[in-house]
């Protein structure tokens, strides 16, 4: 998989309803056409519970 962007990031978690676990954000990035990788690495991430899209971007490319 290419480095994902935020742009990407944020097309992969549109309509997401916070707060959101990350099974949830993955599964919706899956709905919403994201790479596999990019649904994987959210599937991964270390924290479970997301309050808002910018803890989710700080996630997913602080743990790279």
């Amino acid at each position: 998989m290419a480095k994902p962007n935020p742009i990407e990031l944020q097309k992969a978690l549109k309509g997401a309803d916070y707060p959101a676990d990350r099974e949830s954000l993955a599964s919706l990035a899956e709905k919403n056409g994201a790479d596999s990788g990019l649904v994987d690495k959210i599937s991964h991430l270390g924290q479970k519970e997301f309050t808002g899209p910018d803890q989710v971007e700080k996630a997913v490319f602080r743990d790279k």
